[in-house]
């Protein structure tokens, strides 16, 4: 099952719970593209930089703790890191780069290959899954998303107004990059969670998985 969408729509939460109902396993691509990030960042690499970017993900050892349900490189876990500013700065860089691109999807086509996964991200319902069973599309407005990703950062000092500029941006980077731009699947089912709860939109998805099959009774 892919739920794909822009940041501050839900994603996370939404999959996470839809994975519990569905006795799933959860998969969040994001922080897979914003460990890498870090991983390359705090090897002095510049994620800018495409050259260096290949370079690094041909050397670099992809991992998957089960139990922490995160990726690991290199022997390194920055799951806890994953939700910061700086991590979502500079993987809204990197993610741009077709090496690292190719490395990611490659790693997540493997971890969802036997299925019975709810996988999240921007490109699983385009590119990593495009036969996924079902495919959910989440959106919202943009203060409605700028306001979520405010309270997330809390405690970092990013006025809403930052947050906002920086998610347009984002926008811009992820919809118009060459490489597995973000777009809506024409099979997927689109949710605008603006004025919902997580539980509400937790249930409209999970009654687009029973009637796509998914819900074994």
């Amino acid at each position: 099952m892919a739920i794909d969408g822009p940041s501050g729509v839900g994603k996370s939460t939404v999959a996470r719970s839809l994975a519990d109902k569905l006795g799933f396993r959860y998969i969040n691509t994001g922080a897979m593209y914003r460990a890498l990030a870090l991983a390359a960042d705090e090897a002095g690499i510049d994620v800018a930089d495409n050259e260096s970017m290949k370079e690094f993900c041909a050397s670099v050892r992809l991992g998957f703790d089960k139990a922490k349900n995160a990726i690991i490189i290199n022997n390194g876990d920055f799951s806890a890191e994953v939700k910061t500013q700086k991590a979502g700065s500079l993987a809204s860089v990197s993610s741009a780069n077709p090496s690292v691109r190719e490395l990611l999807v490659s790693f997540q086509r493997s971890l969802g290959k036997d299925g019975g996964i709810v996988m999240e991200g921007r490109d699983i319902g385009t590119v990593v899954f495009p036969d996924a069973e079902l495919k959910i599309f989440l959106d919202a407005s943009l203060e409605v998303r700028a306001e979520r990703r405010h309270l997330e950062l809390k405690g970092e000092r990013e006025t809403k107004a930052d947050v906002s500029a920086e998610i347009q941006e984002r926008d811009r980077r992820d919809t118009e990059r060459k490489e597995s731009p973000l777009k809506m699947a024409e099979d997927a089912v689109r949710i605008d969670t603006s004025e919902l709860g997580i539980f509400d939109v937790v249930e409209m998805a999970f009654d687009c998985a029973r009637k796509a099959g998914l819900v074994v009774k």
